[in-house]
């Protein structure tokens, strides 16, 4: 008798460090983000100290990798100071290493005051801008909520480009008020012709916990969405934008590599109110999940109390007490190849069995008869041991991504 193939061993993958800045000068109709409205001065100070604890007790999770990415969201990050971020990514560089290639992203809103700070951003180290443009139609931007008008959407990119940003995205929303398939692709054609390296292009979903749930829009009927993303699709395409993952297109060489990771089912740290972070445990051999605290006022709260600790106690204790969790545990076996899955499969160039296994610590063959039905209703393609999304496939996605739950 043949005896059976020991169990896949998880290995640690690249590690990326998503921070959130919770706070914005305005809620968005549609926004189901951790964000909350300004009110006062931000305590940019104490929130820069907390984010830096809050990573130094995250330390252990490092296991000696080198940070590849990092990814500062909101909220809107460009509330803060150039000079804070200049403090935090200094004080992160002197606790783990950044990788000598790192890519370094901030959202930003194109607002009079963010747009005046990006130069000095550029100068603090950040080398990715990504700008919440969605769209330069003034009546939709007011439905929207968004506190730009198409005159600051321009500036910002102008200034953008001026501050030496060649690595910029711009983020694109369609279906959104009653909007025909002309508006779509006009917003979209000057999105093009600001020449960024990388455009997302997605359309407007209506989430719970939203003003929009509670009040919904007028949005466009199904026959119009699907124009108009045929539409879009071709209009990228023909400028040299590669759709690469469902709602990210990049001009070669321009794909957002922090959220290349995540898909690869990569591990990231979160650091912040609300953020969340996935790590590979390989002396364990399990994979952790693990959030932060969702209130700005915890969060704060937290840091002071372990700032009072290390005044009284011995600063190495507080490694093992992590007081800005709210709740860390473990992937649930059953879940993990799910997981992998939903992540793996948004990506045009899909995954090979090494990197399930890899990134799971599960054989292959738990997914293998799922494959196999996909690959013969010809949703899936398989070739050898490289799993990705037919056309069609890609098209339906929802529906390959339903035979694995």
């Amino acid at each position: 008798m043949t005896p059976p193939s020991p169990a896949p061993k998880l290995e640690l993958p690249p590690l990326s460090l998503y921070i959130h800045v919770p706070w914005c000068v305005r809620k968005c109709p549609y926004c189901d983000f951790n964000s909350h409205e300004q009110k006062g001065p931000l305590p940019e100070d104490e929130y820069v100290d907390a984010l830096l604890d809050d990573f130094r007790h995250d330390l252990p999770y490092v296991q000696k990798r080198d940070i590849s990415t990092i990814f500062i969201g909101g909220g809107t990050p460009s509330l803060l100071s150039a000079g804070a971020y200049q403090r935090l990514l200094t004080g992160l560089d002197a606790m783990a290493a950044f990788a000598s290639d790192i890519e370094i992203t901030l959202e930003a809103n194109p607002g009079t005051a963010e747009r005046e700070k990006f130069a000095d951003y550029a100068h603090a180290g950040i080398n990715r801008l990504s700008l919440g443009i969605q769209s330069f139609d003034p009546q939709q931007l007011q439905q929207l909520g968004r506190i730009h008008d198409e005159h600051d959407a321009a500036r910002a990119i102008e200034y953008a480009h001026n501050a030496g940003f060649r690595r910029l995205n711009l983020d694109i929303m369609y279906g959104l008020q009653a909007q025909a398939t002309e508006a779509a692709m006009s917003d979209l054609q000057q999105a093009i012709a600001a020449e960024p390296e990388h455009i997302s292009w997605y359309q407007l979903t209506i989430e719970p916990n939203t003003v929009f749930y509670k009040q919904p829009p007028p949005l466009p009927p199904e026959d119009t969405l699907i124009e108009i993303q045929d539409s879009g699709l071709a209009l990228l395409s023909q400028h040299g934008f590669a759709r690469y993952e469902v709602s990210a297109f990049a001009r070669p060489g321009g794909q957002a590599r922090h959220n290349v990771n995540y898909w690869r089912f990569g591990d990231y740290l979160g650091i912040g109110a609300g953020a969340h972070g996935k790590i590979t445990q390989r002396s364990r051999q399990r994979i952790l999940r693990m959030h932060k605290r969702r209130q700005p006022g915890h969060y704060l709260q937290a840091a002071a109390a372990a700032k009072k600790q290390a005044q009284n106690q011995n600063p190495g204790n507080l490694l093992n007490r992590y007081p800005y969790l709210a709740d860390a545990g473990p992937i649930e076996t059953d879940q993990l190849a799910l997981e992998f899955v939903l992540n793996a499969l948004r990506l045009r160039e899909g995954f090979t069995h090494e990197q399930f296994e890899q990134r799971t610590g599960l054989p292959f063959s738990v997914i293998g008869k799922q494959v196999d039905s996909l690959q013969q209703r010809q949703l899936l393609s398989v070739d050898g041991n490289h799993i990705s999304t037919t056309d069609t496939g890609y098209q339906f996605l929802n529906t390959v991504l339903e035979a694995f739950v």
